[in-house]
């Protein structure tokens, strides 16, 4: 096996067309950790049925910021799927937050969902509940497959860009326009 080992922490997943996983089509993820353990990451571009509101609720955590109840919760992945995990930019840290990048960090606690309800937590943000996980090569020969395109992660997308918008903006990072890819590669 080779010894080199390129890691695509901080890179978006785009998936390709023939990706017919439901969990995965059609989403960006942000992958937080890529090592040759595995990978973990988080879909940036499914909101769920449920609002920052009925999170709050279903915590017993009282929103501060009226403007944060419609804020919408994402479907972060299949995996730990009641699993709360908030992506966001580094101003602000808790006991359980990992920096993935000097602008991005990831956080799964309790605390910090009560900060951002009381108007006290980081400029930019995204809940989720799950996340999406691959064992050892498991990614690796997904992209081998060419069931994602990799690109390096934009905050702009990440952060700012709507989610029905953040698909085709991610792919615009790539000079790519996916209506133009068949799902039906290599079978002409």
């Amino acid at each position: 096996m080779n010894a080199y080992f390129d890691s695509f922490k901080n890179h978006f997943l785009i998936s390709m067309p023939h990706l017919d996983d439901p969990h995965f089509e059609h989403t960006v993820i942000y992958l937080c950790e890529h090592t040759k353990a595995g990978a973990m990451g988080i879909v940036i571009n499914r909101p769920s049925n449920v609002d920052f509101t009925e999170l709050a609720d279903h915590l017993g955590i009282h929103i501060i910021s009226p403007h944060l109840g419609a804020e919408p919760i994402y479907n972060g992945g299949p995996v730990e799927a009641e699993r709360g995990f908030i992506l966001h930019t580094t101003d602000k840290s808790w006991e359980r937050t990992l920096q993935v990048t000097d602008d991005v960090s990831l956080s799964a606690s309790l605390e910090a969902i009560e900060d951002i309800a009381q108007g006290n937590g980081p400029e930019a943000f995204r809940i989720t509940l799950g996340c999406a996980g691959w064992d050892a090569g498991q990614l690796e020969n997904e992209i081998a497959n060419n069931d994602w395109l990799v690109c390096e992660a934009d905050l702009d997308v990440l952060f700012h860009t709507p989610s029905d918008m953040q698909f085709t903006a991610a792919t615009r990072v790539l000079g790519i326009d996916m209506t133009r890819l068949s799902p039906d590669i290599g079978h002409g």
